[in-house]
Order: C-alpha cells, then structure tokens, then sequence
C-alpha cells in the first residue's frame, strides 16, 4: 500500500454523520483530503482551514456531475485513491419519507458517470468507493432484530427502496467497493463500544451475522476509517460490511 501522505480520499456527504466522522479520523493520518459540501462554511467551521492543510473542501452538490468531477482527481490526469460516499436525504417524519426519495441512486449514478468520463479524458486509476447503506436490505434471510421488521419494511419502505437501487448501481458498475450497511444510527457521537461486524457478498450470500438494534453515526465513521481507510482487509474487497454495536 502507498504511504499513507501520499494518499488522497474524496468524501461526499462529510458535513456530518458518518462521513464528518470518518474525515476527521482520515485527516488525522495525515491523508490528503477532498470533499464536496453544498456549504463548505459549515465544515469548515468545524475544520478550520488553519488547522487542515490536508483538507480541500469544494463547493458544489453531489447530484451535479462538474463538482463531483472536481473532488475526483488527486492530481492532474490521476484519479484519487478512495471515495467514501454517505449522502442521504433528511428524514420527513409526516411523511415517513425523505425529502428526496432518489437522492442516493442519483449520487451514486453521477459518481459513476464521473468517473467514466474522466477516464475517457485520459485519467488513470481505480478508487475504492466505499458507500453507506443501512441494514434490512439483505436478500439472504434477515439483519435486524425481528422487533426491528416493521420499522424497516413498512415506515422506512421509501429510503430503504433508493439505498437498494444505489447498491445495486454500485455492485453491478465493476469499481473496487465495499457498502456499509449500519443499524439504526441513533446519535452523531462517538463511543467506545466495540464493533461487531457481519459480512455478506452481494452475489453468493452471507458469510458473516452481526445483528443489532442501533449504532451510533461517530462509531460508524471510525470503523470505515480505522479499518478501511487505514488497513483495507481483503475480506472486505466488493463486499456488504454490516455494522452494529
């Protein structure tokens, strides 16, 4: 693996949550880091520039195919090392909905198309895309307390819906990847729980059970970067990690 200076990640979705928590795990490597913020004065706020040389924050939306392009090279004519994608919509509760019910199939598609076209431009590499999904949506026997059925298949039936199509645009797209399939997230802090991890390939089934009621959005963003970030085991190559504490 490259040192670790030499290496730069690119983050959509890292104004909060899982990816704010991964960024700054990430910056503390040392890692160059990009990421895309429809109001970079809001990560920025919490990243100060003075004190995170190895951030560049980019202004733009992950749906428009220009800023995403941006937050893709490393350098000119070379395609960053990883991509950690935890876009989502915000969660109307009067609608059991959100506020954009195909807001993840549509970041991921852009970010496929983008890097497509820079490689028909003449840029080289293979990112490690690592996207944030939610547990529920196995196809190969349940992943969530039996308690927990209803929630996830009936109030949470609409994002659910748009996280599956953007796994499976990922899955079938030929990238390097793992998806991240976390419980119920209930809190952005951190804690020092350990987490349990379960693993399942997309075609051939589950290989390993980690079944739990929630985990927090700050012990999420630890994981993919201690683990992912950091080390990138094997087991996790085009795999489905789920995640719970």
């Amino acid at each position: 693996m490259a040192d670790a200076h030499s290496q730069t990640i690119a983050f959509f979705g890292a104004s909060g949550g899982v990816g704010l928590a991964a960024l700054k795990h990430t910056l503390a490597t040392g890692r160059q880091c990009i990421a895309l913020c429809r109001n970079p004065a809001k990560l920025t706020a919490i990243l100060p520039p003075e004190s995170n040389a190895n951030l560049q924050v980019v202004q733009g939306n992950a749906h428009d195919i220009a800023a995403v392009s941006k937050c893709l090279l490393a350098r000119s004519g070379v395609l960053v090392d990883q991509i950690i994608s935890t876009i989502g919509g915000a969660f109307v509760a009067s609608k059991f909905s959100i506020d954009d019910p195909e807001v993840c199939r549509k970041g991921m598609a852009v970010l496929l198309e983008a890097l497509a076209t820079l490689r028909r431009d003449g840029a080289v590499g293979r990112p490690y895309i690592i996207a944030c999904s939610t547990t529920g949506l196995s196809k190969f026997g349940r992943d969530i307390p039996l308690a927990m059925v209803p929630l996830y298949h009936v109030l949470l039936k609409v994002p659910h819906e748009d996280k599956l199509i953007m796994e499976e645009k990922l899955v079938s797209s030929g990238e390097d990847f793992t998806i991240l399939r976390p419980s119920l997230m209930v809190s952005e802090e951190e804690t020092k729980k350990t987490v349990r991890v379960g693993i399942e390939d997309p075609k051939t089934g589950r290989k390993s059970e980690a079944i739990g009621y929630t985990i927090t959005k700050g012990d999420v963003g630890r994981w993919v970067a201690k683990t992912l970030v950091m080390q990138k085991p094997a087991e996790y190559s085009n795999k489905i990690a789920m995640l719970t504490t």
